[in-house]
């Protein structure tokens, strides 16, 4: 006996992504939901070599006796249907915005804060940070507990995958219709994204900071530490897959250059690949498909006191989504969380 597992926005670019990764990691499943939307029902999804899971209807699905949802269906239809399948008795793994930042919904990345998760059961729903907020704080854990942070600046690189299939799409026409003179059209985006960067992710708020630099900032002081105090410049890149981000940290104590190499190349979900020559750091292209968070360009930051910087890259739609809410799955069972066991 495995585990009834429900995936909520099974259609879309994370949604695959989390159906292929409970396939690839021999995830304990005994039966398999993929929902979607009502125009989606029908449609055929692989689950791993041999099953094709039939997409049903997320509106009308019943979750009484299912034991886990993945939900990634967005924000807005998260916040009907995850409180109804926990309701259900389902635990709800949720990847949008909907409840990160409420009090009682733990917000989990398994290497850095799986103690959150003994808080869950009050509303038997658990978040899913922010992609870009994953691979900071999985780099950032094992040098905070070195040196304590308590400033971190972070510009992202953010790829077109992060707007979901319609993104990468838009990418792809636009690069193609350059070489066509055909002229771009900005739909997704508020400008065009092939062969440019705009410096706009989300909508903007009153201090002039984005949504997603805003969530960069709440979520890293949730999962890490409040009193970390963080600057995000969050820009979308001509790039399909993989985020990267330059970060620089100032701690409280002395940073000793080689402990901070040894600590990442400890850390769990991290490689350390840093080599000072040409191509010796990892870029998005290196890091599709790929599972582990990846530090590159490792330097003393001779600006400020206590300073270091660093480059970090990972897949995300797999840590950055579907990966780390399955982790977050596999960490309820390795805890006796869930009501039951798989044999």
């Amino acid at each position: 006996m495995g585990y009834r597992v429900a995936v909520a926005g099974a259609t879309g670019a994370v949604g695959r992504e989390i159906i292929k990764t409970l396939a690839e990691r021999d995830f304990p499943v005994d039966d398999i939901a993929a929902l979607a939307s009502a125009r989606s029902v029908g449609q055929e999804i692989s689950f791993g070599d041999k099953r094709v899971l039939k997409v049903a209807n997320l509106e009308t699905f019943d979750f009484k006796g299912w034991d886990i949802g993945l939900f990634s269906p967005g924000a807005a239809i998260s916040a009907v249907h995850a409180p109804r399948a926990a309701a259900a008795g389902c635990v709800v793994i949720d990847n949008t915005s909907q409840f990160r930042m409420d009090f009682d919904v733990p917000l989990v990345v398994p290497e850095v804060n799986p103690q959150a998760l003994q808080r869950f059961t009050k509303r038997r729903i658990i978040a899913n940070p922010n992609c870009s907020t994953i691979q900071l704080v999985v780099a950032l854990k094992p040098l905070h507990d070195l040196f304590t942070a308590k400033r971190v600046v972070v510009s992202t690189y953010q790829a077109v995958s992060g707007a979901g299939k319609e993104g990468m799409d838009e990418l792809f026409v636009q690069s193609k219709g350059s070489f066509v003179n055909d002229p771009p059209t900005a739909e997704q985006f508020t400008k065009t994204i092939a062969f440019n960067v705009i410096p706009h992710i989300d909508r903007f708020m009153d201090d002039g900071a984005t949504k997603e630099e805003w969530k960069m900032a709440v979520e890293t002081r949730k999962i890490l530490d409040p009193d970390i105090a963080v600057i995000a410049t969050c820009v979308r890149v001509p790039v399909f897959i993989g985020h990267s981000e330059a970060v620089v940290v100032e701690f409280d104590e002395p940073v000793d250059l080689e402990r901070a190499r040894e600590a990442l190349r400890d850390a769990p979900g991290v490689i350390l690949h840093d080599h000072r020559e040409d191509g010796g750091y990892v870029t998005p292209i290196d890091c599709a498909g790929e599972d582990a968070v990846y530090v590159s360009r490792l330097r003393i930051d001779p600006s400020v006191p206590n300073g270091l910087a660093f480059w970090v890259v990972a897949d995300n739609l797999r840590k950055g989504a579907a990966l780390n809410a399955v982790q977050i799955a596999e960490t309820l069972i390795a805890l006796d969380l869930l009501a039951k066991k798989a044999a």
